[in-house]
């Protein structure tokens, strides 16, 4: 069993829990991810390791609130326990040799880009941050970016909170302006994604995506996060979940993605009606 050594809510959808599991903390890496399940009979639910303390013991995940599984996880409290905490799973991020890059994150997908923004500023990398949120309310993790990034930007849709615009806007200022990057590392909505690798593709800079949102099961077996990468079909999971974005399919991988939608609904539901009468 595993125990909540911590809970904090980023915003009104968007849980932090650190989880005391030392083993998985020994091994972790940015970019990685575990599986957990909430209670014995739940479904696999694979999450990005968002941070790790290797003296402490303790991982932690940030999850938003979608589906009854995660609604399970998030009426767990500091204390409780959850009985299966897999990991660490999936390809670390490559950080060896990289001197200036872009990391993008947007919505929740910036839980999984701060790790990678914060090994590369640990590595000696120059990072620029970018990230993007639909509106001020929903924002997460700035100062926590702010603080490995040698530039940041803050980005909503609705300009309720710093520039307003997509990530790409700052991207494309950037990259017309002559900017230079090793890399560009981005995370997020898959459409998100999709038009950030878009931006890079005419200046050659290469791009890193990470197809996280896809992924079901977590090992391979169910095929729900196989994509196709050059040609060829990948799994999220067991082949990645980094990619050369440039190389992904990025219109089949969100078809795909949408699979899954009534079934997530009902489970939603049904999670609501339990935790509603007081049944975990």
């Amino acid at each position: 069993m595993y125990q909540i050594v911590r809970k904090v809510s980023l915003n009104p959808t968007v849980t932090k829990m650190d989880i005391y599991a030392p083993f998985v903390a020994k091994k972790a890496k940015p970019g990685q991810f575990i599986i957990l399940r909430v209670d014995e009979d739940g479904e696999r639910i694979p999450l990005t390791v968002a941070d790790y303390d290797r003296e402490a013991g303790t991982v932690s995940i940030i999850f938003q609130i979608v589906g009854g599984g995660t609604q399970r996880l998030n009426a767990k409290e500091e204390g409780d326990y959850i009985p299966d905490f897999v990991g660490p799973l999936g390809r670390p991020t490559h950080i060896e040799g990289l001197k200036k890059v872009c990391v993008v994150g947007g919505g929740v997908g910036c839980a999984i880009a701060l790790p990678v923004a914060k090994a590369l500023h640990e590595a000696g990398c120059e990072v620029c941050s970018i990230i993007g949120f639909r509106n001020k309310d929903l924002v997460i993790l700035e100062e926590e970016f702010k603080a490995c990034s040698t530039t940041f930007h803050m980005m909503t849709d609705d300009g309720s909170y710093g520039r307003q615009g997509n990530v790409c806007v700052p991207l494309n200022e950037m990259l017309s302006a002559g900017e230079q990057f090793d890399e560009v590392i981005t995370i997020g909505p898959l459409i998100m994604m999709k038009f950030v690798c878009a931006a890079t593709k005419p200046y050659g800079v290469k791009t890193i995506a990470s197809m996280n949102p896809i992924m079901i099961d977590g090992t391979g077996m169910c095929g729900g996060c196989r994509l196709t990468v050059g040609g060829e079909m990948k799994f999220a999971c067991v082949d990645g979940p980094e990619f050369d974005g440039h190389l992904i399919d990025f219109d089949e991988a969100m078809s795909r993605s949408r699979t899954y939608a009534d079934f997530e609904q009902r489970e939603r539901e049904d999670s609501c009606n339990l935790l509603n009468k007081g049944v975990e």
